[in-house]
């Protein structure tokens, strides 16, 4: 080992190595530097892709959050104290969410014993390959029928809405999912009540807020639209200091959100407010992530949200 040592730094010009002697095996082992980094290079860059592509397609894509939320709003009776709301959102069945999940997904709900389940839209996706969305609709709200809550309700997103909204609504409203276009229904419990309102889609629609929420309301009023940045547009509204939590979905929080970068898709109304509780004066503001996935089969960062909303008293 001295002589080969020596041999590789600092070669005696009086001895050399006999003729039989293999060359050090360490060295000739090793592929020249530059051949050696480029296709490591590559081949770890296409491992890590594919390895990525994976996790957040198979993996990421079907782990289910559940995220509990209080929320404390103004005049709620104290009958309703403890009142939980499970939300649920873009379940857009058939795009990539598929018929099992949904199921697994509505066990589930039925878990945490809601007393109340909305539904923010989009429940089926518009747009290529999918020639025949409306036939999905009829899968989706025969699923939604497994909800063991007696009281559910929902709203269009926009999805919904371009593919033929007076046709999902009936579809959905035979199998027991009432939709709230531009209207507004009580809860009640023990005497007292509070006041569920539900707008049209703000992004593809003609959401009516006149219509939507109740003439001095003596209850607090939760408004669902499925547009998040349609906040903005309730405060704004004489009614809107009426409406004490509106809850949303359409961002998938993202979808896709990178280290540093953050959220990567992003719709248009869903650009302010992605993910999350927001307080907004007089108004608290809920974002849901969603269930499914568009466009990509891929959730990164931003797994798919069941929200259980206890209200308290303020």
């Amino acid at each position: 080992m001295t002589v080969l040592s020596q041999d590789r730094t600092s070669p005696n010009p009086h001895h050399s190595a006999p003729a039989s002697a293999s060359p050090d095996p360490l060295f000739t082992a090793l592929p020249p530097q530059e051949h050696f980094s480029r296709r490591r290079l590559l081949q770890a860059a296409g491992f890590s892709a594919a390895a990525l592509a994976l996790y957040s397609s198979e993996f990421a894509r079907h782990n289910l959050d559940i995220i509990h939320r209080p929320i404390t709003l103004a005049n709620l009776p104290d009958t309703f104290h403890g009142f939980r709301i499970v939300q649920i959102s873009d379940i857009h069945l058939d795009e990539f969410t598929e018929l099992a999940f949904l199921h697994h997904i509505l066990h589930r709900v039925n878990q945490l014993a809601p007393d109340l389940v909305l539904i923010t839209g989009d429940y089926i996706t518009h747009g290529e390959p999918r020639d025949l969305p409306e036939s999905t609709i009829y899968t989706c709200a025969n699923a939604l029928k497994q909800i063991a809550c007696p009281q559910r309700l929902g709203v269009l997103g926009n999805h919904d809405s371009v593919v033929n909204a007076p046709y999902i609504t009936r579809v959905l409203q035979q199998h027991g999912t009432p939709i709230l276009n531009n209207r507004f229904v009580p809860i009640e419990r023990d005497g007292k009540r509070i006041w569920i309102s539900g707008v049209q889609d703000p992004a593809t629609s003609r959401p009516n807020l006149d219509l939507a929420i109740p003439d001095r309301p003596d209850a607090p009023v939760i408004l669902m639209a499925h547009a998040p940045d349609y906040a903005d547009d309730v405060r704004r509204h004489p009614k809107g200091q009426d409406v004490g939590l509106i809850l949303s979905g359409h961002s998938h929080g993202g979808q896709v959100r990178l280290p540093i970068i953050g959220p990567m898709i992003l719709p248009p109304m869903g650009r302010k407010y992605v993910h999350g509780h927001f307080h907004l004066g007089p108004t608290q503001l809920y974002v849901n992530r969603g269930l499914g996935a568009v466009g990509l089969p891929f959730r990164l960062n931003c797994p798919p949200e069941i929200t259980v909303l206890t209200l308290n008293a303020a």
